[in-house]
C-alpha cells in the first residue's frame, strides 16, 4: 500500500482485496473515495488527515509505504509540532506559577515603564499573553482584559513583531479601546473604524500600502463577515504584521455560523492573535471550538476526534469527562481571573425601595391584571405557539405598566390582544396620562437623584423602555438638570469625523458624563444598547434600576458599568432598585437575584456552560415567568 499527496488529494494506492470490509467502510467514513483500487480524499486539512489515515493504519498493523513528499509534510507537521508543544507547556507553566525569573522581571520592568501600571492580577495575565502569543482571556467583565492586550502588544510592537492592531467587536467596544490606548500608553494612535456606512469609502482604507496603515482598526462582526476578503489584502501585504483581537468573543460561538467562518479566513494573515471574552461557553461546550481553532488556525488543540468526544459527552451529560479533555488540552492556553481576585470594594445592594403606584396608575395596573387572569382560563384552547405569544405579549404589556402607563399605547410585534377596550373611559385615561399625573416612580427618582446631585454624586439611570427612557430625560431637562440618554437611537461613532452635528454620539456622551468637571451628572441609559464595553466606574458609583427585565444577562452586565477595575478599589458601587409594592416588580428582581447568584458562582468555575446572552432567549424570560405567575 503506497500512501502519497497530490495537491489537496491525498492517495491511498491497494492491491486488490487488500482490506477487509470494515477497514474499506472506516476508510469511506473518513471521506475516501475509490476509483481502480485507489482511495482518494480531496483534504481541506492534510496535515490532519494525513494523520488520521496513518494512526488508522498502524492500529489495524496495515504495512504502508510513504512518498518523499508525505515523509516531507510529516517532517514539517512534527517539527510545527514539538514547537507548538513546548510553547504550551511554558503556558502552563506561566499558569501554574513556575515562572522563569529573569524573563518575567525583564517583562514587569517594561510594564512599569507604561504610564498606566497594571494591577497584579493584569501583570499575571499579561504576562500568560507575551508567553504564548496566541491566547485567549476569559476573566470576568470588569477585570481590565482591554489594557492587558494593549500593554502585550506595545512590548510586541517594541520588540519588532508586530505594528498594528486590528480589533473585531460590538460597536460598544470602539471608544473603550480608544481610550484605553490613550490611558495605557499615553500616547494617541491613528485610528481607522471600519463598520458601516459606504462600503466602497471601506476599500480605501483596506486597500491603504504599508506605509500608510494605521495602528488600531476597529470593525464589527457583520463588517467583518462583509470584508473579510478585503481585510484578508490588508493583512497580508509586506511589512504588515498584525495583532489581531476578537473582543466579546462569545460572538463567533455558533460552530459553521458565517461570523465565526470570517475571523477563520483571516487568521492566516495574522501574526498573533488574542481572543477576549468573559462567557467562553455560554450554550454548550462546542462554544469553545471556533475560538482555538481561531487561535490555532493551523494546527488547533482541539482535533476532530476531541470534538466528536466532547460532543458525544455532553449529549450524554457527562459533564466532568469533558472537563478532563479541555483541561488537557487548552487548559493551559486561557487565562481566567475570577471576581473575587479583583480587589474590588464589595458593592452595595440597597433593600428594593417599595413606592406606592398613584391613582390612575394603580387603577390602570389593576384593570389590565385583572384582564389578564380571566383571558388566562381560555389558553387551553390555543395551540402552543400562539400561547407563546400571547403570553410574551401579556408579560411586557405588565412590565410596561410598571415603568409608565403610556407605554400601552406602542403596538408589540406578533401581539394584539386588546386588554382594555378602545372605547373605554380608562383608554382615555392613559391617553391623557401626562396630564393627570406622574407615576410614583418618577416622584420618587427625581428627588434622590436631587439628593446624589446635591453631594456631587453622578447617577446612572437604567430602563428598558424607549418611552420611559424619553419620558425620564423630558423630565429632568423641564427642572433644569442637565442628563443624556444611550439607547438604541443614540448614534454610535463610524469613523474619526462624524458627519453628526445635532446630536451627540454614545462615545461623546460616555466621555462627558465620567469627565468630574462637565456638569453633566445624570445618564439614562438602556441595557439594550448600554449594558456591554461602556466604562463609567472612574466618576460615577450610584446607579438605579427604574424598572428591570427578567434578562439576567443584561442585567449582570449592567452592573460592571460602575463596578470595575480601575476605580472600584476604592470606591463604591451603590445599586438602587424602584419596585411598586403587589406589582409584578417584585417577581423580576425575586427571579434576577436566583439567576444572578447561580451565575456568579458558575462563572467562577473554568469549564462551565451557562446561559449568558445579551439578546437571546429573552422571549422564553416572560415566557416562563408567565407560567410561573399565571399557570
Amino acid at each position: 500500500m503506497r500512501l502519497n499527496i497530490e495537491n489537496d488529494f491525498i492517495t491511498l494506492e491497494v492491491q486488490a482485496n487488500a482490506l477487509r470490509k470494515y477497514q474499506e467502510s472506516q476508510l469511506r467514513f473518513y471521506g475516501y473515495e475509490i476509483r481502480n483500487d485507489v482511495y482518494f480524499l480531496k483534504s481541506n486539512n492534510i496535515q490532519s488527515d494525513i494523520s488520521k489515515v496513518i494512526n488508522y493504519l498502524n492500529q489495524e498493523n496495515i504495512n504502508y509505504q510513504l512518498t518523499p513528499n508525505v515523509q516531507s509534510l510529516l517532517s514539517d507537521f512534527f517539527d510545527v509540532k514539538e514547537a507548538q508543544n513546548k510553547l504550551f507547556r511554558k503556558a502552563k507553566d506561566v499558569k501554574n506559577g513556575n515562572i522563569n525569573k529573569g524573563s518575567f522581571t525583564e517583562f514587569t520592568i517594561f510594564l512599569d515603564s507604561l504610564p498606566r501600571k497594571l494591577k497584579p492580577h493584569q501583570v499575571k495575565a499579561a504576562y500568560h499573553l507575551y508567553s504564548i502569543k496566541n491566547g485567549a482571556n476569559f476573566s470576568v467583565p470588569g477585570s481590565g482584559k482591554t489594557s492587558v492586550v494593549i500593554s502585550v502588544y506595545e512590548k510586541l510592537r517594541i520588540e519588532g513583531k508586530c505594528n498594528l492592531i486590528f480589533v473585531v467587536g460590538p460597536p460598544s467596544c470602539f471608544q473603550p479601546w480608544q481610550n484605553e490606548f490613550q490611558e495605557t500608553l499615553g500616547r494617541k494612535i491613528e485610528t481607522v473604524i471600519l463598520s458601516g456606512g459606504n462600503r466602497s469609502l471601506r476599500k480605501e482604507e483596506y486597500f491603504q500600502n504599508s506605509d500608510n496603515i494605521s495602528e488600531l482598526y476597529l470593525t464589527t462582526f457583520q463588517t467583518m463577515m462583509n470584508d473579510y476578503q478585503d481585510v484578508r489584502k490588508l493583512l497580508r501585504q509586506r511589512g504588515v504584521n498584525c495583532f489581531f483581537v476578537v473582543d466579546e468573543a462569545h460572538y463567533m460561538k455558533q460552530v459553521g455560523g458565517t461570523w465565526a467562518n470570517s475571523l477563520l479566513q483571516v487568521a492566516d494573515c495574522t501574526t498573533f492573535r488574542c481572543v477576549l471574552t468573559g462567557t467562553p461557553m455560554p450554550k454548550s461546550y462546542v462554544d469553545i471550538f471556533n475560538l482555538f481553532d481561531f487561535l490555532w488556525y493551523d494546527y488547533s488543540p482541539l482535533n476532530e476526534e476531541d470534538k466528536i468526544q466532547i460532543r458525544l459527552l455532553e449529549k450524554k451529560g457527562k459533564n466532568d469527562a469533558v472537563k478532563i479533555i479541555l483541561d488537557e488540552k487548552i487548559g493551559s492556553l486561557f487565562y481566567r481571573v475570577r471576581k473575587k481576585d479583583l480587589g474590588l470594594k464589595p458593592a452595595v445592594f440597597h433593600p428594593p425601595i417599595k413606592i406606592k403606584m398613584n391613582f390612575y396608575e394603580h387603577r390602570i395596573y389593576k384593570m389590565v391584571l385583572s384582564k389578564i387572569h380571566e383571558l388566562s382560563k381560555d389558553d387551553f384552547i390555543e395551540n402552543e405557539e400562539v400561547l407563546s405569544r400571547l403570553w410574551r405579549g401579556r408579560m411586557i404589556r405588565l412590565r410596561q405598566l410598571v415603568s409608565y402607563p403610556r407605554l400601552l399605547l406602542k403596538s408589540i410585534e406578533k401581539y394584539d390582544e386588546e386588554l382594555i377596550d378602545k372605547n373605554s373611559e380608562l383608554i382615555e385615561i392613559i391617553r391623557n396620562y401626562d396630564n393627570l399625573e406622574q407615576t410614583g416612580k418618577l416622584d420618587f427618582l427625581f428627588k434622590k437623584v436631587k439628593e446624589l446631585n446635591s453631594r456631587k454624586q453622578k447617577v446612572l439611570i437604567w430602563s428598558n423602555f424607549i418611552g420611559t427612557l424619553e419620558l425620564l430625560k423630558k423630565h429632568f431637562i423641564k427642572h433644569n438638570l442637565r442628563c443624556e440618554l444611550i439607547y438604541g437611537k443614540t448614534p454610535v461613532k463610524r469613523n474619526n469625523s462624524t458627519n453628526i452635528k445635532d446630536e451627540m454620539t454614545r462615545e461623546e456622551i460616555r466621555n462627558v458624563f465620567v469627565d468630574p468637571m462637565s456638569g453633566l451628572d445624570i445618564l439614562i441609559a438602556n441595557p439594550a444598547a448600554c449594558a456591554e464595553s461602556i466604562s463609567l466606574h472612574k466618576t460615577c458609583f450610584h446607579a438605579i434600576y427604574y424598572d428591570l427585565s427578567y434578562n439576567c444577562a443584561q442585567y449582570l452586565q449592567s452592573l460592571d458599568r460602575i463596578h470595575r477595575v480601575g476605580g472600584s478599589e476604592n470606591n463604591t458601587a451603590n445599586y438602587y432598585f424602584l419596585q411598586y409594592e403587589n406589582s409584578i416588580d417584585e417577581d423580576i428582581r425575586q427571579n434576577l437575584d436566583r439567576k444572578a447568584q447561580k451565575m456568579y458562582n458558575i462563572i467562577e468555575q473554568d469549564y462551565e456552560v451557562y446561559n449568558l446572552d445579551l439578546f437571546e432567549d429573552m422571549e422564553q424570560d416572560d415566557i416562563a415567568a408567565y407560567k410561573r405567575l399565571f399557570k
